[in-house]
């Protein structure tokens, strides 16, 4: 037996860190996202069993993340619990159709301070929306209004015995989070944001809090297999928005947290074609089930190379954990405090913001460190899918605009004709510059244009410039001499 399976020991034990990890985040990430707890871990079991036994990248872990909590929570609202499974179920086969056309490995091209942006906004979001749950209020619609409302919120809070003990329990939390890095290694051997899930629970028992806890239906009870109504709203134009928005960023995620884990260990590199494939199998089986999208997570994963994982047995394993869980213990899923998964989110959320990326991108990049605010507040302001589009757009034209280096070089000898030499990538947006240069030539001399120092003159500027010499020459002047690539000069007129 262990010489068929020689990592078995470090694997079964790797498996216990990462299911320790995932019950509280599956949890709460349900219950941010507005839909039953029980399918949070639905969405676990599945990342572990379905999406662990297939090929792609063997140490990574998935399940329901903190990333797309918000993008669910919208949809929820939007379209009803009932239709998220059609939702997810389309996003998967998305997905697959992408890994099966060998797009995956083109998402590594999305630039960074576009994701970093994306995790930013979708971070601010997060600790908006749930610093509203920690205190037992209902937290406004938009993004703006969430960060707006927050000095109300708190001195809501203030007046209110029952939203103060909501808020330590929630503050707490995240602070049994922060310290227990410093506890013995003996200790951390418990994950932190599981011991803070277990003190609040017993502090609130103990003490007999007046503290909202997780509604329990039970694991068959949660499952909602979409029906015919649900995909009726397939025939809803807006749907078709948020299932693109649900495949690109859940892939993205998958991608590069991918591309993280392989940093972090020595093993076989990802595929990413097969992962992406893993990913839609695992969100089209999500859908069936009518549970959270799944993406991989980082914090799992990590946690999985950390421990010790050789392969992907501690993943599929992990997905066991969780389901012997959900189907022997539903009750302990009764006694969470939902201040205490808030506080996890809010320290999740908090992790999203990347502090140093921004200051080294302002230090040595600042275009991209625009970008990358632009994006994060674009989410903030607008939502989600809009906003990464805001910054794709943005990094689009940042590296056109990059791309497009020219120089104008004029020699004037003050007798004959005037040179011009243009070098470099004449495109339409360095256009308004060359036409400026040109138009403030001397109408009455001759002038010889040279485009033989180009490496790319594409047709918007082509066209403006025959135009430019043809008006030139029409003073009286000799015709402008026109130099191409490659040729003799010419007149253009």
């Amino acid at each position: 037996m262990l010489s068929k399976f020689p990592y078995l020991r470090q694997d079964f034990l790797a498996s216990i860190v990462v299911f320790l990890v995932a019950v509280p985040l599956c949890v709460g990430v349900a219950v941010a996202s507005g839909v039953p707890a029980e399918l949070g871990l639905v969405t676990g079991i599945v990342g572990g069993i379905v999406t662990g036994l297939m090929r792609g990248s063997s140490l990574q872990v998935s399940g329901p993340a903190a990333g797309l909590t918000v993008l669910v929570f919208e949809a929820v609202s939007e379209f009803g619990v009932g239709t998220l499974g059609v939702i997810v179920l389309c996003a998967g086969l998305l997905q697959l159709a992408m890994g099966f056309a060998k797009i995956g490995r083109w998402f590594r091209a999305i630039s960074v301070s576009v994701v970093e942006g994306m995790l930013c906004g979708i971070g601010l979001v997060i600790i908006a929306d749930q610093i509203y749950a920690a205190v037992g209020l209902k937290a406004p619609e938009t993004g703006i209004g969430k960060l707006v409302g927050l000095p109300g919120a708190f001195a809501d809070a203030v007046r209110s015995t029952e939203a103060l003990a909501s808020l330590a329990i929630g503050a707490g939390t995240i602070a049994v989070i922060v310290l227990w890095k410093k506890m013995p290694k003996a200790v951390q051997s418990v994950p932190g944001a599981l011991a803070a899930v277990i003190l609040a629970t017993v502090t609130t028992l103990a003490f007999g809090l007046p503290v909202a806890t997780v509604q329990v239906e039970g694991l068959l009870g949660a499952v909602q297999v979409p029906t015919g109504e649900a995909f009726g709203e397939l025939t809803n134009p807006a749907i078709w928005g948020t299932i693109i928005a649900f495949a690109l960023i859940a892939s993205a995620e998958s991608l590069f947290s991918a591309a993280a884990v392989d940093r972090l260990h020595d093993g076989p590199r990802t595929e990413y074609n097969k992962e992406m494939i893993a990913q839609g199998t695992g969100n089209t089986v999500c859908g069936l089930l009518g549970a959270l999208p799944m993406t991989a997570v980082i914090v799992r994963s990590s946690a999985n190379v950390a421990a010790g994982a050789k392969t992907k047995a501690s993943r599929v394993l992990h997905g066991v954990w969780l389901l012997l869980f959900a189907a022997a213990m539903p009750w302990a899923l009764a006694l969470i405090p939902i201040p205490a998964l808030a506080g996890i989110l809010v320290h999740a959320g908090f992790k999203l913001i990347p502090f140093r990326q921004i200051a080294a991108l302002w230090r040595g990049h600042k275009g991209e460190a625009l970008i990358l605010i632009a994006t994060a507040v674009s989410i903030v302001a607008v939502n989600m899918f809009e906003g990464v589009l805001i910054g794709l757009a943005l990094s689009v034209v940042k590296t056109a605009w990059e791309a497009s280096h020219v120089k104008l070089e004029v020699i004037d000898k003050g007798a004959g004709p005037i040179q011009a030499y243009l070098s470099g990538n004449a495109t339409f947006l360095r256009l308004p510059k060359i036409l400026d240069s040109l138009e403030s030539l001397p109408q009455d001399r001759p002038v010889e244009l040279d485009l033989s120092g180009l490496h790319h003159l594409d047709h918007a500027c082509r066209t403006a410039l025959e135009t430019w010499a043809e008006r030139h020459s029409a003073v009286g002047t000799e015709p402008v001499k026109v130099t191409e690539v490659g040729a003799e000069a010419v007149s253009a007129a």
